[in-house]
């Protein structure tokens, strides 16, 4: 598999550090309010991922963080007359909702900052002791920035262009204006935790590196994210852990491209600030994963309502083809009868198997390019094209079906689709009315059969007359 290294600019292939293991490290929320559109990118993104990597075989080691301190949460705490712990968990708690909403599986840990102080001190000590970090007169602990030769290389910024950004805020004493906080001397009304350095909190950027430190070692195969990560908080990532350590940080960085609303950025002061919660209110969760995994992670794109109707439609095939070949399975000959359609219809089976192998193919020369969704999901429409003309052309057997099931549902796993997939139950009402409807077709009563199939209509039930009988879905 080759992936883009936003440290290279390029597409290498991918080697991992332990042979069969990968090791990846995703910046998680900071718990402070409900996660927007744009906070789902990188989790459904990246989720991907890690299913296509199992898939292939790798064992995964994935972990993703909580920043369940910082001034945001904080803040919040303030506003509402509560400790910061209490916003924290809240917060953690939407998180999850909205991240099983959107078919994100849990990852190998996700630790929170506050549970991993022992780590961030012992950090911070050791730059301290290298001479990369210094404590300032009002107690705060920053790196020295130019000390570090390499800084910038992520971002691939000169430090002369950072200099010219750089500003000392009210309060703080740096050496350098582009000196960054390590840990920040506690305030009144804050809350804190002892350290060499007197009572305070971490800066931002030290917990993930102390975090990917403790639970994937010092080096690690691929760190993710969105691309506003890139510059600062990756970049100081990496100057700290490089210089602490003395070992590369992370092999390969992936990073994900913005969301739009509407073409223009997607900010609160626009008015276009959208949550996961609000949208999947009125769309549901998974066209709003089908929609973010739907383009090259890489690039922007584009949210508005309609995107995510079409996403919608477009996983309503999925849903269909999956009950049709159900069905087909479930009429499907066995035994003998099988091998009797093998006979009469093998060279048609034939071409339906190979014409799977192929689209296998496609879908992991796809993803092997640097996770290529996009064309990953054209393989898979193609497929339930050929699933859809292979039931309609008269009945595969059962060994047909099932390859056909197998290899449509381990490309929708990869994908993390079809996971709000349930058995649909009818009541006793419902059956007799759809057995009413059947009965008076069967007499030619075409406006009593019409009638029923509008009530059940308004009932949310969609009656679909097919050569196999009638079936249904909720609408």
């Amino acid at each position: 598999m080759k992936i883009y290294n936003t440290m290279t600019r390029q597409k290498e292939e991918l080697v991992p550090l332990e042979p069969g293991v990968v090791k990846i490290y995703a910046c998680g929320p900071t718990v402070y309010n409900f996660i927007h559109i744009g906070n789902a990118r990188p989790l459904c993104v990246f989720d991907v991922l890690r299913r296509y990597l199992e898939w292939r075989g790798y064992e995964v080691r994935f972990v993703q963080n909580f920043t369940d301190i910082d001034d945001k949460i904080i803040r919040r705490a303030n506003e509402e007359g509560v400790s910061y712990d209490v916003i924290a968990q809240r917060y953690i708690e939407e998180f999850w909702k909205d991240a099983k909403g959107l078919g994100v599986r849990e990852a190998t840990i996700h630790p929170k900052a506050t549970e991993n102080m022992e780590e961030i001190l012992s950090l911070i000590g050791g730059l301290v002791e290298k001479g990369y970090a210094y404590r300032a007169a009002n107690g705060d602990v920053y790196f020295r920035t130019r000390k570090d030769e390499h800084y910038g290389k992520l971002s691939h910024q000169p430090i002369d262009d950072l200099e010219s950004g750089a500003r000392i805020g009210i309060g703080e004493e740096k050496e350098d204006a582009l000196d960054f906080a390590l840990w920040k001397a506690a305030k009144p009304g804050e809350p804190s935790w002892p350290s060499p350095w007197g009572e305070g909190r971490p800066g931002w950027h030290i917990e993930c590196s102390a975090m990917a430190r403790r639970y994937l070692g010092e080096t690690i195969d691929i760190h993710c994210g969105g691309q506003d990560l890139i510059f600062p908080h990756h970049e100081n990532e990496v100057a700290q852990s490089e210089c602490c350590n003395g070992v590369p940080f992370a092999r390969y960085w992936m990073h994900n491209g913005y969301i739009n609303v509407d073409n223009k950025k997607m900010s609160k002061s626009l008015g276009n600030f959208f949550t996961v919660r609000d949208v999947a209110e009125q769309m549901g969760y998974e066209p709003i994963r089908f929609f973010l995994i739907s383009s090259s992670y890489r690039s922007p794109i584009n949210y508005n309502a309609e995107i995510i109707g079409q996403g919608k439609a477009a996983l309503d095939r999925l849903y269909t083809c999956r009950s049709a070949l159900d069905d087909a399975e479930a009429s499907a000959p066995e035994g003998a009868a099988d091998a009797a359609f093998a006979a009469k219809c093998g060279e048609r089976r034939e071409q339906f198997i190979a014409a799977m192998d192929g689209y296998r193919a496609r879908f992991v020369t796809a993803m092997d390019d640097d996770l290529n969704t996009a064309d990953a999901i054209a393989a898979l429409f193609e497929l339930t094209k050929d699933i859809n003309v292979l039931i309609a052309s008269g009945g595969p057997s059962k060994g047909t079906c099932r390859a056909a099931r197998t290899l449509f549902g381990e490309l929708c796993g990869v994908l993390g689709l079809l996971y709000d997939r349930k058995e649909e139950e009818l009541d006793a009402e419902i059956e007799a009315l759809i057995a009413a409807r059947t009965a008076a077709r069967q007499n030619k009563n075409w406006a009593e059969a019409d009638r029923i199939r509008d009530e059940l209509k308004a009932r949310k039930i969609v009656l679909e007359d097919t050569p196999q009988g009638v079936k249904w879905h909720k609408a």
